[in-house]
């Protein structure tokens, strides 16, 4: 992906798009991927990267949800274990098994817990990822050497599946593009366009070169997760709010409070939801919260009793107990949760997608979760093909392999998360000496990664290489400061940008990376 050739065609361009997509996250990528594999031209906008928002901010998991189980919401986990077994087959390279404990301490638990679990086995069928099993003392202590023994009875055994977010989206939008889609980040949309009271376009701003584009479709689509009300309101002002936001809070540890490859899972926290410890990237991520929030950021911060939340319950669970100044970072997602804007509970709102045609037929698909992400864009494609007045073509992703795809990524090593990429970027890094130096001693990154993500991925600053190209922000916060201006000195040299453009961006980096940090440990300006 070139993002100088992408906007070269959207300003060659003369006739209409069939689809104008607003939003780069799993949605978005998802429904403008949907659209182009069937053969319709289609434009995706993203305000800032692809990703950005809380695609990459998740708690790592494509998973049918046992706690919508829990909430006898049946068919909204039929069709996540489904479609949990479509991503595996379709991204090898970043889906994969991983095995859940459930910590037993009370005597009712395990049969609770255990029966449960074998539901979802029996739900999940052929796309199974795995028995659930009963473990006793030992054995669960054998899967997680550090769990808390005392009062521990046992334990219950169960699989779902674990990912990289951002680099699924990442993955998404070059599948998207390799299928004919025009994909832009750094493009907000300003407001849309209509004629006869109908959407027939947006006006976009390129972050870049702050010009203008007035670019007409036969559909427009909203999926814009967190921010979907304030594109409905620059359809019709002053409109019901459709989402109740919800920000959820994960802590980064390092491997040795939960060694091993198995996860823990906590069904009930104290404030009734589920807790994962779950190892990913040779850290461990706890979460997450779920706070009702009044306003957006695309840049959400962790409130401080969040944090003391999740490490209270870590060390209810762990031998070793967690504290503030373990923390190597701390992100935090909004979650665009449909319901009524007066629900104070956040957690009993749909995790069901839902979609919506405005009488000017903007089409605003939200909700969900990122396992259906696929099903979502068949559901908002096959709608939207009405609205646009177009001719019928199906669906063809359940079967799509996404780029990158390879069953045995692995053999590349460190670079295993770009799948079918991993040699070509081995042949890059091999062009010079300087490409295979480390970024970091504490990170795997190498600085041949950098120059791969501004040629092939559209990484246009060091944020979206060090938090969504390479995960280094969430994985160490210090160490990726400290990487900072190495990044810059070899983003600045591909984009052709000015000393003065590395100071901004080291600069910049800092600031954001410090409120990844507790404030015990934030450095100062």
């Amino acid at each position: 992906m070139n993002r100088s050739k992408m906007l070269a065609r959207v300003e060659e361009k003369k006739e209409k798009w069939d689809f104008i997509v607003i939003g780069g996250g799993a949605t978005g990528t998802g429904v403008a991927l949907d659209a182009a594999s069937r053969g319709y031209s289609v434009l995706l906008l993203e305000q800032g990267d692809f990703g950005q928002g809380t695609s990459s901010r998740s708690t790592k998991l494509i998973h049918g949800g046992v706690r919508y189980l829990r909430q006898g919401n049946v068919g909204l986990v039929l069709e996540a274990l489904k479609e949990r077994g479509i991503l595996r087959r379709n991204a090898p390279h970043l889906v994969h098994n991983l095995p859940f404990i459930v910590p037993n301490y009370d005597w009712w638990e395990g049969p609770f817990y255990g029966v449960g679990l074998k539901i979802y086995d029996m739900l999940a069928g052929k796309e199974g990822f795995g028995k659930s099993e009963f473990l006793s003392k030992d054995e669960t202590v054998e899967h997680i050497p550090t769990v808390e023994t005392r009062g521990l009875n046992g334990g219950v055994i169960y699989y779902d599946g674990q990912f990289d977010d951002a680099r699924l989206v990442i993955n998404l939008t070059r599948t998207a593009a390799e299928q004919g889609a025009t994909v832009l980040n750094y493009m907000k949309v300003l407001r849309l366009t209509k004629r006869s009271h109908v959407v027939d376009g947006v006006v976009g701003v390129d972050a870049e070169t702050e010009k203008e584009y007035e670019l007409k479709a036969r559909a427009v689509i909203n999926a814009t997760g967190a921010f979907t009300d304030r594109i409905r309101n620059m359809d019709e002002r002053g409109i019901k709010p459709l989402i109740s936001p919800s920000q959820g809070v994960h802590i980064v540890l390092d491997s040795s409070f939960l060694p091993g490859d198995s996860a823990i899972m906590v069904p009930h926290t104290d404030d009734g939801r589920v807790l994962f410890a779950i190892p990913w990237h040779d850290r461990v991520i706890v979460g997450t919260t779920e706070t009702p929030l009044k306003d957006i950021s695309s840049e959400p911060k962790p409130f401080p009793d969040e944090i003391a939340f999740l490490i209270s319950h870590a060390a209810r669970y762990l031998s070793k107990d967690p504290g503030e100044s373990d923390v190597l970072s701390m992100f935090a997602g909004i979650r665009p949760l449909v319901g009524s804007g007066d629900v104070a509970k956040t957690s009993v709102l749909s995790r069901d997608h839902v979609l919506i045609i405005s009488r000017s037929g903007l089409i605003t698909i939200t909700g969900g979760k990122w396992t259906t992400y696929r099903k979502m864009a068949e559901d908002t494609i096959d709608q939207a093909i009405l609205v646009g007045q177009l001719d019928f073509k199906p669906c063809v992703t359940e079967t799509l392999q996404i780029h990158g795809y390879h069953k045995h990524a692995e053999q590349f090593g460190d670079l295993q998360i770009y799948g079918s990429d991993g040699p070509d970027i081995l042949d890059l890094i091999h062009e010079n000496p300087n490409y295979g130096e480390k970024l970091h001693p504490e990170l795997k990154p190498v600085v041949g990664e950098v120059i791969w993500a501004v040629r092939q991925e559209m990484a246009r600053n060091i944020v979206d290489f060090l938090s969504r190209r390479r995960r280094c922000l969430l994985l160490n916060a210090k160490a990726s400061m400290e990487m900072a201006p190495k990044v810059a000195q070899w983003m600045a040299k591909e984009l052709g940008k000015s000393k003065k453009w590395r100071k901004i961006q080291v600069d910049e980096f800092r600031r954001l990376a410090n409120d990844y940090l507790p404030s015990s440990q934030r450095q100062m300006n």
